[in-house]
Order: structure tokens, then sequence, then C-alpha cells
């Protein structure tokens, strides 16, 4: 009997990874109702705090993606896990706002700036005509997370307190990605294998255009050799757009439930269904992304967070708010697992960590503050309309930029250098 590729079981732990990280980070909205009641603060505050925390855990992806590159995964989620544990344990303690920003805004963000870009960018590394498939089940755990945790979190809160039960969710997650981390390798060359689990090297291939664009890495471009890619900077002002609404429904759809008239339990379900068919998404669009092409695929996921953002706008009931966390739920799945593809198959993996680091921390350096900004938009104006309305009109921006986006140039590159 042939032996299971190893590269599996790195996606596995991969996955055991994202669905703790981001089942935990996207419950953060489910604890503002309460904390806004016991603490008496603004929905401006906790939006802010949550918009430190993307900026400084994406930001630090930068560095956290060249240490994968460098010292491999095992010590880069480790410490992660240790950080974000307990940023999370101690953000169930604060008393004011400015604890807040301090244990979750940063601490909890340095750990979980270990989890997305380690994690993906070392299953590109495992993956070539399988990167799709592969970034799909990874990127399936976030999605699981999303869905599952949430509904914990409801309970947590309803049955002893959102002290309680933040502590115990940072106390679960600090264990068991502990342990799935010791698991994981950089590359299979550490184990004296090939990607896929082939036994050479698969042949350039000619028989379709994706197959021709993806299946076979270019030569791989170093973080410097990129900058001088117009691809790359179109890229990353896409991503930018993106960011700037990827985590607003996470964080404030539980209070727009409220503001028309349903339970939190209606909130939190809403976030569950964003999971549930964002696990859709990742696994659909990553596996035909590997026939039909990565850009493509992101096309359709963008076309369908427009969709969620029309909805939203116009949402007054709970199948309209259900409906809007469908769409958005696919987007969401399935832009998480082509981001890392898309920085594999135009730059190569031997430097992916860096690259993807790079364009994930800028972004969420500019467009991290999103969930701020709506929370304000909420406050000034008494409802999300503004907020909602401002996301679709980035998220349009963002769809014609992917449109656009070219195949860098490997000659500008080997001119720099």
């Amino acid at each position: 009997m042939s032996k299971v590729f190893y590269g599996w079981t790195v996606t596995a732990c991969a996955f055991v990874v994202l669905f703790l990280t981001y089942g935990v980070q996207y419950s953060f909205g489910i604890f503002v109702p309460a904390m806004t009641n016991e603490l008496g603060w603004q929905h401006t505050s906790l939006g802010a705090a949550f918009s430190l925390y993307t900026v400084v855990y994406t930001s630090c992806s930068v560095l956290s993606g060249r240490l994968t590159d460098s010292l491999g995964p095992r010590r880069v989620v480790s410490l992660g896990a240790l950080l974000l544990g307990v940023g999370l344990m101690a953000t169930s303690q604060v008393s004011a706002q400015w604890q807040l920003y301090l244990c979750y805004g940063v601490v909890a963000a340095l750990g979980m700036s270990s989890a997305y870009i380690p994690c993906n960018m070392t299953v590109v590394r495992w993956f070539r005509r399988k990167r799709g498939l592969a970034l799909g089940l990874a990127s399936s755990g976030a999605s699981c997370g999303i869905l599952a945790v949430p509904l914990v979190a409801v309970w947590m809160i309803e049955s002893y307190g959102w002290r309680t039960g933040l502590f115990v969710l940072g106390a679960t997650l600090l264990i068991i990605t502990s342990v799935a981390a010791r698991f994981m390798r950089r590359d299979p060359a550490q184990l004296g294998l090939l990607p896929d689990g082939d036994d050479a090297l698969p042949e350039q291939s000619t028989n379709t255009l994706a197959f021709a664009e993806q299946a076979v890495d270019a030569p791989s471009w170093t973080l410097r050799e990129a900058f001088t890619s117009a691809s790359f900077w179109l890229f990353l002002a896409a991503f930018t757009l993106t960011m700037i609404t990827l985590t607003i429904p996470f964080v404030h759809l539980a209070s727009f439930a409220g503001d028309i008239g349903l339970s939190s339990l209606r909130g939190a379900m809403s976030i569950s269904v964003i999971g549930l068919f964002a696990l859709v998404g990742s696994v659909l669009l990553g596996t035909l992304s590997d026939r039909f092409g990565r850009q493509r695929s992101i096309v359709i996921a963008m076309v369908s967070q427009i969709i969620a953002y029309v909805t939203f706008f116009h949402t007054d009931n709970v199948a309209a708010l259900y409906l809007g966390a469908i769409a958005f739920g696919f987007f969401y799945g399935g832009f998480a697992t082509l981001f890392p593809a898309l920085v594999g198959d135009l730059f190569g993996p031997a430097h992916a960590g860096a690259i993807g680091g790079f364009i994930f921390g800028a972004a969420g350096l500019m467009g991290g503050w999103g969930p701020a900004l709506a929370g304000y938009l909420r406050d000034t104006e008494g409802d999300y309309h503004l907020a909602f309305l401002s996301c679709l009109v980035c998220a349009i921006c963002s769809l014609l930029l992917f449109v656009l986006l070219p195949r860098p140039e490997r000659a500008a590159a080997a001119d720099a250098a």
C-alpha cells in the first residue's frame, strides 16, 4: 500500500490552525453586544479595536511570511499560538479601552499574524498540480471555524458570561494550535519528497490554458524582483480595496441584526451561515481554479461579494440577512483560498511567504480600518446603510482591478537583477 503523501498532513494541520484562529477571530462580533452592555462603550470603540487588531496582524504578516520562508512554519505558528491565546485570555479581563487595544489589538493580533500567511504559503510549497484543491481544504478550516465557533460563543456568553467565554476560547486555541504546529514542515524537500508526492517533476503540458498557467510554476521571484512588476502593484491595490470590506460583516452583522429587530441568536446564525458557505466557496472555487484558472475564479468570488453588499443594503428581515450572508460567505471562502494560490502561480513558491506576506500586510495596513469606519458611520448615521454602500463601491472597484490583472513579465525582473 502506498504511503499517504505528507503534504496532506500539512494541509490537515493548516486546517486545524485556521479553524481555531479564524473561528475565534470572527466570533468577536458576537461578543460586541455583551461588551457594549457591560462596559458602556460605543460601536466605534469596539470597531476601532478590531481594526487595530486587523492592521497589526496583517502588517506583521510581512515578517511572519519571511520567517516562514527561513525558519519554517512550526516555530512561527507555535509562537503565534502562544501570543494569540494569551492575548485573548487577557482581553477577557479588560475594564478600560486602552487594555482592550493593548491585549486584543496588539498582543492577540501579533499571534494572529502567524496563521493565514504561514499556513497557506506552506501548503503552496507542498503542491503544484493540486494546489487549488489543497488550499481549498486548508482554507475550509477557517470556514468551518466561522460556522461552528460563533454558536459556541453564543452559548458560552448566555451560560457563563462573555468574560469566561472568551477566556476558555483563548485557552483552547493555545493548546490545540500548539500541538498542530509540531507536525508542520516547510516544504517537501525537507523530507526528500517532491510536490504532490510525485516521483518526478511533471512535464509541462499545453492541453489546457489553465494547466499551462498553473500546474507548472514559473521561475520564482524574490520580493525585490516582484517590486519591479506592474502586476504586483495592481494586485496590491485590488487586495487593499478588498481588505476594507473583508471583515466588516464579521464585526458588525450581529449588531446590524439587532438594529433591524432580530435576536442575538439570529445575528450569530448569520455569522455561521457565512462560515457554512465559505466552506463551499473554499472547496468549490479552489478545485475549479485548478482547471479553469485562478483569475477567473477570483472574479466569480468578487461578483458574489457585490451581491452580498447589495443584499445587506436592502435587508430588513431575517431571510434577506441570511441571503446576504450566503453570498458573502461564498466570496470569503473562495477569496481566502485563491489569494495564496494566485501569489504562488504568479511569482513562484520559493519566496511566496515574503511576497504574499507583503501584499497581505500592506493591504491590511491601508485597508484594515474598515470595521472602525463602519462603526463610526453606524454611530453617526444611526444605521449601517452608508457603511454597506461604501463597501459596495470598494467591491466593484476591486473586481475591475482583478479583471485587469496581467501576468507579470519575467524580463522586468531579469533586467532588474
